[in-house]
């Protein structure tokens, strides 16, 4: 049974978190907010142990079925106490708290032979690495809403070396699994807890509407293939009064929100991230599937994020099918990293790419600054459309201070669909390395204002310039 005072602790810790955490800086993080769960078991009623070598998979199990069909009112907290709890993947279920406690590690099994298989995503028609089923995340919730994942930074570690070693063998036999996915859900929280070592993707919101990651930590070696950060896509439009809110926000920084869509699906704020891949990379499904699917992924907030990747920062694509409007990115630190700001996306894609604004960047040791680019990614078969060729409009990156950056950037758009309305103001990109390229564009219309070293001729658009500077 919970001690009493665990009790106590845990009941409040949301209610003081609230209190503690004024709104002294922009945030979108309470469409989800904290909430108090009227009853609180532990792990440990359900026979786990906490030693690192018991596998707790059926405790794991049982416990959620518990909260599933006793259906408190208000739901249920799961609390994880101090220890290792290794485990095989499970699922969660609505109106539950995962409460991971100092100390707490929940750790994936390295035993991948009978790994659950689940379907591919159908906006992918396919696993992303091999053709056929994938093996489930480490941690899943399909359908479900009302899930906060949160604690006092405890870890949940995938173990992903396994993964990694049969990845570089090439004897993987499905695409490996996300340490963290949620499907076809709504009004998730995530908070305050460690991942680490992802087989694969490491958050992986799809399919839902109202998700909060803040907080958290996410962390994988340098070398470690395809560890992404968080990767949200294919996001649903939900509540009429935050599409109010983040309408009247984006209409600050000078962006429309078409009517049709209506809330912001995804805020992240105040993490930090260090991977083998993308930090966060927004997707919205893969070619001819992405496009038959056809769900965007719009109303995107990401602020106040640390971090560095041999890969990407922030990226958008390149699997962006279903469509990307509507993001809104600012106040980012990135170090040791390969592009800052990456935009990619490819003839056979489809969808389009618009009205997306970055602002304030630092970037210290980054290879590329920014790379806005048409021919990045491959297909998932050879029946994707040739003619299915994508448009990018109306991207304003903005007070951009780089440092020790080897190559400025490229913006290469696509001859049949010239990228347009790209704007660079107040970008200044230090310790350029001497004969090396400035800017490399094609295909390409936009607009440039206080950029250093000054940009390519194609941004000189003198109808885009009035774009540009009127969006701030």
């Amino acid at each position: 049974m919970v001690p009493f005072q665990v009790w106590i602790g845990v009941a409040l810790l949301p209610l003081l978190l609230q209190c503690s955490l004024a709104v002294t800086e922009a945030s979108c993080a309470d469409v989800v907010p904290l909430k108090l769960r009227r009853e609180v078991i532990s792990i440990t009623d359900f026979g786990a142990v906490g030693d690192g070598k018991t596998l707790n998979t059926w405790p794991f199990k049982k416990a959620i079925y518990r909260i599933q069909h006793m259906r408190k009112r208000g739901g249920t907290l799961l609390y994880i106490p101090p220890g290792v709890w290794l485990t095989g993947s499970f699922s969660l279920t609505s109106h539950m708290t995962l409460y991971l406690a100092r100390g707490a590690v929940i750790k994936s099994t390295q035993d991948t032979r009978n790994w659950p298989l689940v379907d591919p995503l159908p906006s992918y028609g396919r696993g992303r690495e091999l053709p056929g089923k994938r093996y489930m995340s480490f941690i899943q919730g399909d359908g479900i809403s009302d899930v906060i994942i949160t604690g006092e930074n405890g870890t949940i570690d995938g173990q992903g070396e396994v993964w990694w070693n049969m990845w570089r063998k090439g004897s993987l036999h499905h695409t490996r699994p996300n340490l963290l996915e949620f499907k076809n859900s709504r009004d998730i929280l995530i908070s305050n807890t460690v991942f680490q070592n992802s087989p694969f993707w490491s958050i992986h919101p799809v399919y839902c509407s109202n998700v909060v990651i803040k907080y958290v930590t996410v962390l994988a070696p340098y070398d470690s293939p395809n560890t992404d950060g968080i990767d949200p896509g294919n996001l649903l439009p939900d509540d009429t009064s935050w599409y109010l809110f983040c309408s009247f926000a984006l209409h600050y920084i000078g962006i429309s929100i078409p009517s049709t869509h209506s809330s912001s699906n995804v805020c992240i704020e105040d993490a930090h991230i260090a991977t083998g891949d993308d930090l966060v990379a927004i997707k919205s499904g893969w070619d001819e599937y992405g496009i038959a699917y056809g769900r965007p992924s719009s109303g995107i907030t990401i602020r106040r994020l640390t971090g560095s990747s041999p890969f990407s920062g922030i990226a958008i694509g390149s699997e962006t099918s279903g469509g990307v409007h509507n993001i809104l990115v600012e106040n980012i630190n990135l170090y040791n990293t390969g592009f800052g700001i990456h935009i990619k996306t490819n003839v056979g894609r489809g969808g389009y790419i618009r009205n997306v604004t970055v602002i304030n960047v630092s970037m210290n040791k980054v290879r590329q600054a920014i790379r806005i680019a048409g021919d990045v990614g491959d297909h998932p078969d050879e029946y994707f459309n040739r003619h299915a060729v994508p448009t990018v409009d109306g991207v304003t990156i903005k007070n951009v201070l780089g440092v020790d950056i080897q190559q400025p950037g490229s913006i290469e758009g696509i001859r049949s669909s010239p990228f347009t309305r790209v704007c660079l103001c107040n970008v200044k990109l230090w310790g350029v390395r001497p004969h090396t390229e400035s800017w490399r564009c094609t295909d390409v219309s936009g607009a440039a204002l206080g950029v250093q070293p000054w940009p390519c001729s194609e941004l000189t658009d003198t109808v885009t310039a009035g774009f540009c500077s009127s969006a701030f």
